[in-house]
């Protein structure tokens, strides 16, 4: 069995960090999302991975290499454009071959891995198997509707009218069945090949597809929001280490990790945090949910519930939250200028000026 990865696309709800960084290698608590991707193929006991690569193959590469950190055999394979998952799978398949294989999405974040899915599918080993959660809001995903013995019997993407609250999560397990069935279908409404329309292809053919529907934690992390809610998570299973150097003027309470070269002075830092590699705290308050990456200065400021990327600095601008700051970026106070007030007011007004 192999493993397909997605790692193109041009992560356009993340911009503007996305117009430097490729979205998969957006730390989440100073890790990439991808890595965790990869480190759950590795666990399921995959280790042949092909990773779709696109505009950002340099940086891709340079962050995975072959593959063998995480205890894998890598193989990048380029797709021109973001033309939709089933496209990624038709470029893929010199690659597969005949293999069975699992494809994962480089932005998706799933708490619990993937394994117990992988073992299923590999004992029962349908054409295809799906991985599905229950959202508020289905129509800005791939929606299935199951009957009433939950056999899957319909997929739609991204419909106006939903008709279930069951989203597909960026994991898919497949037979060779899929490749003929991704050569059948036509570009969608968005111009692209859509994945859900091959396995609905599949569903009409009277193949097996079954579907899982998890009940753990998962997270498409293509925007702020989200990227933020699932540092958040990971954040909350953080176990506490000083390896850095935390002065007496000090104090750290609860979840706290100062990775080594790390420096905090005359500061309070409350968990669940992480401090990067190099990075200094100075006369400043770092709350709970905040992920700082290494090399970064932190300067008579106030930062809770955000992630800062490697070699920023903030330096004396009060307080800082629900915030995700890129690489090299310097944070400093805007000069004072003088203000006024303009007003027009009708009769018998009675207007309140805070100065």
């Amino acid at each position: 069995m192999k493993a397909l990865v997605l790692s193109g696309g041009a992560g356009t709800r993340l911009r503007p960090i996305t117009h430097t960084s490729a979205k998969q290698l957006v730390p989440v608590a100073n890790k990439a999302v991808l890595f965790y991707g990869l480190e759950a193929i590795a666990a399921a006991g995959v280790t042949e991975v092909g990773v779709i690569v696109g505009d950002t193959a340099d940086e891709i590469r340079a962050a995975v290499g072959d593959g063998s950190r995480f205890g894998l055999a890598v193989t990048y394979i380029p797709q021109d454009r973001p033309l939709g998952l089933a496209h990624a799978v038709m470029v893929a398949r010199d690659y597969l071959g005949d293999d069975d294989f699992v494809m994962y999405l480089g932005d998706n974040f799933i708490v619990g891995g993937i394994t117990d899915l992988v073992d299923e599918f590999r004992r029962t080993r349908p054409a295809a198997q799906i991985l599905l959660t229950r959202v508020p809001d289905p129509r800005a995903f791939g929606v299935a509707e199951l009957d009433a013995d939950g056999q899957v019997v319909g997929l739609e993407e991204k419909p106006d009218r939903p008709k279930s609250d069951l989203a597909l999560v960026g994991v898919y397990l497949f037979t060779p069945a899929i490749h003929a069935a991704v050569h059948t279908i036509r570009p969608s409404r968005r111009g692209e090949l859509e994945i859900t329309h091959a396995i609905q292809r599949l569903i009409d053919d009277g193949a097996d597809v079954r579907s899982t529907i998890i009940k753990g934690y998962w997270k498409d992390t293509g925007n702020v929001v989200d990227m933020l809610e699932v540092n958040r998570t990971v954040l909350e299973g953080l176990e506490p280490r000083i390896d850095g150097e935390v002065d007496e003027a000090s104090e750290t309470v609860g979840r706290v990790v100062v990775e080594a070269g790390a420096r905090i002075v005359n500061s309070r830092v409350v968990g669940p945090v992480v401090i990067g590699a190099g990075t200094e705290v100075r006369d400043s308050y770092v709350g709970p949910f905040t992920s700082v990456a290494e090399n970064c200065r932190i300067t008579d400021s106030e930062l809770e519930f955000s992630i800062v990327l490697r070699d920023s600095s903030i330096d004396g601008v009060g307080r800082i939250e629900n915030s995700l700051i890129g690489r090299h970026v310097e944070v400093t106070p805007a000069p004072g200028v003088p203000s006024a007030h303009r007003l027009v007011l009708g009769d018998h007004s009675k207007v309140q000026i805070h100065t």
